[in-house]
């Protein structure tokens, strides 16, 4: 009796690498693929490498597959995207996931993903309330006879920018003292 015929190229043609990607990203196993698809091992490789798909390890995939573990990684990315306002790449860092496996987690812990406007709008918020925050404590040790270049030196920032984080403190500044030798009043003839 004779083997069964290969599958044709259409068959091929048909798990096209993107869509092996798709299933990967969704936590099949690299043997799922190839069990699924009828390709062989090697081929499922290339085709995962050609739609470049980030490669996880098998604790990954077992972490990702394991069901309180994916619950509890995608509250935690969750956490780390509503409260510090991480972008999507940052999420797939932290989660050492591809980003669209950790959009997919965040949409599963309920999560909304933002726009890049929206972002940008969270992160200025917290840097304006960082700055205001030092603006203050830079305001507070000035008030108690520190110089500018001394602040400055303190805070590893230019006096420049020391300068104008006291005027946004509504600092009202020392007048300007000459330095140097003192000079003689000039004498009227």
């Amino acid at each position: 009796m004779n083997p069964p015929p290969p599958p044709t190229a259409d068959h091929d043609d048909q798990v096209t690498a993107q869509a092996l990607r798709e299933q990967y990203e969704s936590g099949s196993t690299v043997d799922q693929l190839v069990a699924s698809s009828g390709l062989s091992y090697g081929t499922v490789l290339n085709r995962l490498r050609e739609a470049r798909t980030v490669m996880r390890t098998s604790w990954q995939t077992r972490r990702m597959r394991d069901g309180q573990a994916r619950r509890n990684l995608a509250a935690r990315l969750r956490r780390l995207y509503d409260e510090q306002g991480a972008t999507l790449a940052e999420l797939a860092v932290a989660g050492s996931v591809t980003r669209r496996a950790a959009r997919r987690l965040l949409i599963e812990a309920g999560g909304t993903p933002r726009t890049t406007q929206q972002t940008l709008r969270i992160r200025s918020a917290a840097d304006a309330a960082r700055r205001k925050k030092l603006a203050l404590s830079l305001r507070a040790r000035y008030e108690a006879g520190a110089t500018v270049p001394d602040l400055a030196k303190e805070c590893s920032y230019s006096i420049g920018t020391v300068y104008r984080l006291l005027h946004l403190a509504g600092t009202r500044m020392r007048p300007k003292h000459h330095h140097g030798p003192a000079r003689s009043p000039r004498k009227r003839s």
